[in-house]
């Protein structure tokens, strides 16, 4: 029965036969007041209805939201009120790249592999830019599932997959308080850094600026609230000649390309590229996993003062590997040393792991550049880094390792180590027991911060090292802007 003719019987007072109203013979009428409360809230619900339909129907522009818990995506046809909002600032446009830009760079697979490459990088690309995974790794099933033969200058293909997945994307750029630009530097790059010319190395950069100079995006804030991902370091990018020896392409030197922050593994002397932590082979799938590994790390053995991974650099001027391996060498066992000259030895993630794993410390001297992958595998394997350049860590991974550098790592001068003023093991054998137990825990308590999640899956309460850079960029950006 419709319910406005059910509501005019009953207060007529002839209540319907199929309904068995208690004490019918008591119900003779229905006094105006009672049929107006009655009939009043189902007419304001109505009311209600509609004007919500209006409301949504009449706003254009399209948002999307990522349940951080679920990784379901809702949809909802424009922007809600800025009081339930949760996503207010945090908006994020992709552009919509032509595929030379980075599709086409990744489907011919070997063009970016090197002969000096452990294996294809086509085999990298599997699982998402992850890499093929790690059978065995000597500690739990709980995170078989989450280990990955995992190559640095996949960074490029793991954020962009992340940030498909972003909690605050929306299709309405004006909506946008940062743009995404998808495009694959890196690995762009690596196709023509070894015999060609600098026109076929530069060409690409020169057309994506093009590119982007035409949007309406762009031409907002100059681009200013662009922003992309390099999985190599700042410097391949700054060619400052044309001479076909000179390394690397000018991208970033192209004035429209000044105007776009960098997230990259390595920063140089530009104020518009921030460093983020180089990819680790840990990408764990939830929280749990994350709390498992910190658990399992605080237990371990550690039967050696400190270890390192790595080769001599006898052509190149100024480093002091030499000086570091023979130290380690002459310190009766205090040093476990993997000779990295020796082939694919430090590319198997499970002998490097399980090298770190068992040291306190860990040394982490500058190798072609001033940063190294190995310090983000010491941190995940809870081993105390041993920096010999502040420009190594210090000055570079401001969103992510804690200012106060002390609190989670050992620095010895290069200079000193050089002239014999200091040895490691004098150093590292002064540190305490207890010294050494509370820089361990913070450098556990950093794991979330340096390891990327897998694209694949979201971690519910904990911000891992893409989180983090979000956070930053989003905070810069709108500095950036604010004029």
């Amino acid at each position: 029965m419709k319910l406005h003719v059910l509501i005019s019987e009953f207060c007529a007072g002839n209540p319907t036969k199929n309904i068995k109203w208690k004490n019918q013979s008591k119900r003779k009428y229905c006094s105006n007041h009672f049929c107006f409360v009655l009939f009043f809230p189902v007419v304001l619900f109505f009311m209600l209805l509609c004007f919500n339909h209006l409301f949504f129907e009449n706003i254009k522009g399209h948002v999307y939201f990522h349940g951080k818990s679920t990784g379901s995506v809702t949809y909802f046809p424009g922007k809600l009120n800025e009081t339930e909002d949760s996503c207010l600032g945090r908006y994020i446009y992709i552009h919509d790249l032509p595929k030379i830009f980075n599709e086409d760079v990744i489907k011919d697979c070997q063009l970016i592999t090197r002969s000096t490459d452990k294996y294809s990088m086509c085999k990298s690309l599997e699982n998402s830019g992850l890499g093929p995974g790690i059978e065995a790794l000597n500690a739990s099933d709980l995170w078989k599932n989450s280990w990955f033969s995992t190559n640095q200058f996949m960074l490029e293909v793991i954020f962009h997959n992340r940030m498909k997945k972003y909690d605050c994307l929306t299709d309405d750029s004006t909506l946008a308080s940062a743009v995404f630009v998808p495009y694959y530097a890196g690995l762009d790059l690596r196709r023509y850094l070894w015999g060609f010319n600098t026109s076929m190395r530069d060409v690409s950069g020169i057309d994506l600026v093009a590119w982007l100079a035409r949007k309406p995006e762009w031409k907002r804030n100059s681009g200013m609230d662009h922003f992309l991902i390099s999985g190599r370091i700042a410097r391949d990018f700054r060619r400052k000649s044309n001479r076909k020896s000179d390394w690397g392409s000018n991208f970033r030197l192209l004035p429209e390309s000044e105007n776009i922050t960098m997230l990259t593994i390595e920063t140089g002397y530009s104020k518009n590229d921030v460093a983020v932590p180089y990819p680790t082979y840990f990408h764990p799938v939830n929280d749990f996993q994350v709390h498992q590994w910190q658990e399992f790390l605080r237990k371990q053995n550690r039967p050696y003062l400190f270890s390192f991974a790595g080769a001599r650099r006898s052509k190149q001027k100024g480093s002091i590997r030499a000086e570091i391996i023979d130290q380690c060498q002459a310190s009766n066992k205090l040093c476990n040393f993997m000779d990295c000259s020796l082939f694919n030895q430090c590319d198997d993630p499970v002998n490097l792991m399980s090298l770190f794993r068992s040291s306190v410390f860990c040394l982490q001297p500058p190798g072609d550049s001033l940063t190294r992958r190995s310090t983000f595998d010491s941190i995940l394997s809870g081993c105390i880094p041993v920096f010999f350049h502040p420009g190594s860590a210090y000055t570079q991974y401001v969103w992510h390792l804690p200012k106060d550098h002390n609190r989670y790592s050992v620095f010895i001068s290069s200079k000193d180590l050089r002239v014999g003023k200091v040895t490691i093991n004098q150093t590292l054998l002064q540190v305490s027991k207890d010294e050494q137990l509370a820089m361990r825990e913070e450098v556990i308590k950093l794991i979330p911060r340096i390891v990327y999640g897998d694209p694949r899956s979201r971690l519910e309460t904990i911000d891992d090292a893409f989180d983090l850079a979000i956070n930053g960029i989003l905070k810069r950006i709108k500095i950036l802007t604010k004029n």
